[in-house]
């Protein structure tokens, strides 16, 4: 089977993707995901009417079994298990979307990509804005033919604890920390318990919904702009950061819009930093 047409850069409109739902090769993920505040229910929402075709991809359900932080990525092989029981292939066109547009899709299309699939895409505007344009969705129940999911893991664009220390301690990188600047400053509890406030040392304060406006990804001159009001150096590694790691890909998806190559994300974020009693942890806005 030939797959989908490939669009240019890292996200599609809704006209592409209707254009395309029925092509050979179309994979449609819903990856929705909310916090407690929010108030929605994304697996209740998705069985209520979803895009055609989408499978569910959950974010609480696709982590490495046993871990003690929340979002923890899982094993390649426990990856291509989840991936290949959805129907997805490597080779796949995947595009993914949840209900904004630009907060946890960001996240599956990070984990599929650092898993080996190259075709990998995040719907502006997610399902709400498919919905606000009468869009058809469906409660019928997607029909899957589990597949093998070819796993070809890049272990280097995932950071660990270990490097994060190191990255602290000799300002190796820079860390762009997507959370909403109130907890990054400290001034603000996070919603963990047992989670300190603040942000670690040398961290820059780069809030995952100041860059998009409507479920899209800022215009490329007003993302590079947000990125230097922040004091990130595009021409510097980055390391990108959030409460657990679901956010975080939003400024991921930022950076290599930009075509910036040179990141990582650290998957344990804030969660596993600020409930660490020996973290060195920094309140402020700087």
């Amino acid at each position: 089977m030939s797959a989908a047409s490939s669009p240019a850069g890292f996200t599609v409109s809704s006209a592409w993707l209707a254009e395309h739902l029925d092509d050979p090769g179309m994979s449609v993920v819903d990856a929705s995901w909310y916090l407690p505040a929010q108030k929605r229910d994304a697996r209740a929402e998705y069985e209520a009417g979803h895009i055609p075709r989408a499978v569910f991809f959950d974010h609480d359900l696709v982590v490495e079994p046993g871990s003690s932080l929340p979002h923890t990525l899982p094993k390649p092989e426990v990856f291509a298990t989840h991936a290949g029981s959805m129907g997805i292939a490597t080779d796949d066109t995947i595009v993914v979307y949840d209900g904004p547009g630009l907060f946890s899709a960001p996240r599956a299309w990070w984990m599929f990509r650092v898993m080996g699939a190259r075709k990998v895409y995040v719907l502006e505007g997610g399902i709400d804005g498919w919905k606000a344009e009468g869009r058809f969705v469906t409660a019928k129940p997607t029909k899957v033919a589990a597949c093998l999911f070819e796993v070809d893991f890049a272990e280097d664009r995932v950071a660990t604890l270990a490097k994060m220390r190191d990255v602290v301690a000799d300002a190796t990188s820079q860390i762009a920390d997507a959370r909403p600047p109130g907890r990054f400053a400290g001034t603000e509890p996070e919603p963990r318990a047992g989670v300190r406030s603040g942000h670690m040392p040398g961290a820059k304060s780069v809030p995952a919904m100041a860059l998009s406006v409507g479920g899209k990804l800022l215009p490329t001159d007003r993302l590079r702009a947000a990125f230097e009001a922040a004091g990130i150096d595009l021409d510097r590694p980055v390391i990108t950061s959030c409460g657990s790691g679901i956010t975080a890909a939003v400024v991921t998806l930022a950076l290599e819009s930009l075509g910036h190559r040179d990141n990582r994300l650290y998957d344990g974020s804030w969660t596993q930093w600020g409930g660490l009693p020996d973290t060195p942890v920094v309140t402020g806005k700087d």
